[in-house]
């Protein structure tokens, strides 16, 4: 009869790995996008916008000027610098062959980006020019800016279409309608959006945000745009009279920035508080969050997001781009391993790997040999403990299963013992191991506590600190416990209270007397 070998049973050491994020296809769609490139520039980073077109260059208003950077090489292929004071808001049109920005000059200008050269000045404004955009047709220019204004200019003639004064602070964000060239879209720091359609010179629409607007975005479909200001973002309808249809609250610093991405299925955000995160637009539910070493005041996602371009408080700029697909060639190789070099893959019927062994590690070998000192020495050193806490636990969970914990800790050295307690102190109090050291931590005083007087100085007061750390976890429970009671308490006083109420309430709708349930009976 032919013998069997089955491989020895690996220690578990998951069960005490920290929980983490489930993988889902967001999780990896954009854990794709790879390590950033930080390229440093000498002002904060008012706005960021990459060009619609191949090879997807992205624009960075910042300072005087505005760099043009190739995404691939990460360096500047165009320096627009015709600005005397700061430039703000720099964006493309959608052939990619123009690019709007405003300045603190008051003053709106249109650039060609192949040659640089200034085409048209748009003058009109009072106060400094935070935020331009092409309108939906692209013969417009949409202008935001601190006089209080917005205003609508065409191109050809350089001449102002319309203008609206209805806000009484700073308009900091706005945005063009997706579908109509005559609706467009403000956002100012007095807490309102509103809505206005050039054609009748009219407000439709003003929503209150409650913050002041840092950004705004139009959802494809023209009848939704979301509003951005403090820590909340809001979702608005517009054909049903600005209703609220969410508020989204996951930052805990001032929103700066809003993009949307992933063919308009995905809405980003940028804030202060250093993250970038990423919504489902069908449930407005966090997907991924990717975060930076400085407080991020504008970004931008290019088409399929394949690169992510994020502007940083310090004026450094951090670009990831998508890892590539590798080769279809490479995907293939492993088909041809063991067929002969002359077969193609389309007459192979399966194609057989080969098995390989899963190699134990270290203290499994010793498990394996019952040489439990040894396996539990190996993995109290200090590296491990401090590193890979779970795979000390592992052991000791595995050395208590087999009720042989005991003996692998009477043959432990006098540094061996300094390191188990070490663990036990560090450990205590994180809940994935709590139990165990306590279960762990009972065996030590079986073994060691009639050989207290010969442990190390060191040993012995890190016995007595571990004794008085026990102590004070006791004291917490404890108190948790009463206050446990006392809020147990007042929720059962005020359920009576509510019972109380609606008996009373009972008491006058119901007969109390023989006399008024006959009558009611008899009627």
């Amino acid at each position: 009869m032919a013998h069997i070998s089955y491989p020895f049973k690996k220690s578990n050491k998951a069960v005490f790995k920290k929980p983490g994020s489930a993988i889902t296809h967001d999780v990896v769609h954009w854990k794709k996008l790879g390590l950033p490139v930080l390229v440093k520039e000498f002002g904060a980073i008012d706005c960021l916008d990459f060009s619609p077109v191949e090879p997807y260059y992205f624009a960075a208003t910042c300072s005087v000027r505005i760099q043009v950077y190739d995404p691939i090489t990460k360096v500047v292929a165009k320096n627009i610098a015709k600005f005397h004071e700061a430039a703000y808001g720099g964006v493309f049109r959608n052939d990619g062959r123009l690019l709007v920005a405003g300045s603190e000059e008051a003053v709106v200008k249109v650039f060609d980006v192949q040659s640089k050269n200034v085409l048209r000045v748009f003058s009109g404004h009072t106060g400094p020019v935070h935020r331009t955009y092409f309108s939906k047709d692209q013969l417009k220019v949409l202008s935001l800016s601190d006089d209080k204004s917005v205003c609508l200019w065409d191109i050809a003639t350089e001449e102002k279409i319309a203008s609206f004064s209805e806000h009484t602070d700073y308009i900091r964000a706005g945005a063009p309608s997706p579908i109509s060239s005559d609706i467009i879209l403000s956002g100012s720091y007095d807490h309102t959006v509103k809505l206005y359609d050039a054609r009748s010179n009219e407000t439709v629409l003003t929503v209150n945000h409650g913050s002041p607007v840092e950004s705004t975005v139009f959802l494809p479909s023209g009848g939704i745009f979301v509003s951005a200001g403090g820590t909340e973002i809001k979702v608005w309808d517009i054909f049903n009279g600005g209703k609220l249809l969410a508020n989204i609250s996951q930052h805990h610093k001032t929103v700066t920035t809003l993009r949307l991405a992933s063919n308009n299925s995905r809405l980003m955000s940028a804030s202060l508080d250093r993250h970038v995160k990423i919504y489902d637009l069908s449930t407005f539910k966090v997907v991924h969050n990717i975060d930076f070493p400085n407080a991020v005041l504008s970004m931008a996602i290019s088409e399929n997001d394949d690169i992510l371009a994020v502007g940083m408080i310090d004026g450094v700029i951090s670009i990831r781009k998508r890892e590539q697909p590798s080769n279809l060639q490479d995907e293939r190789k492993g088909f041809y391993k063991f067929a002969p070099d002359h077969t193609k893959t389309s007459t192979v019927d399966v194609v057989v790997s080969k098995q390989k062994g899963v190699a134990n590690s270290q203290p499994d070998k010793f498990l394996r040999k019952m040489e439990y000192t040894k396996a539990l020495n190996v993995v109290l050193n200090t590296f491990v403990i401090t590193k890979f806490p779970e795979k000390t636990a592992a052991i000791i969970q595995e050395l208590l299963r087999r009720k042989v914990l005991y003996f692998a800790m009477s043959g432990l050295s006098e540094n061996a013992i300094g390191v188990l307690l070490k663990f036990f102190k560090k450990n205590l109090g994180e809940t994935r191991f709590t139990r165990l050291v306590i279960d762990a931590a009972n065996v030590f005083v079986d073994v060691f506590e009639n050989h207290l007087s010969t442990f190390s100085e060191q040993n012995l007061w890190l016995y007595t600190s571990l004794q008085e750390d026990i102590k004070s976890e006791i004291d917490v429970c404890k108190r948790v416990c009463e206050l446990e009671g006392a809020i147990g308490m007042l929720f059962s006083s005020a359920q009576v209270s509510t019972t109380c109420d609606n008996l009373d309430l009972y008491d006058n709708l119901v007969p109390s007397t023989k006399a008024q349930k006959e009558i009611i009976i008899d009627v």
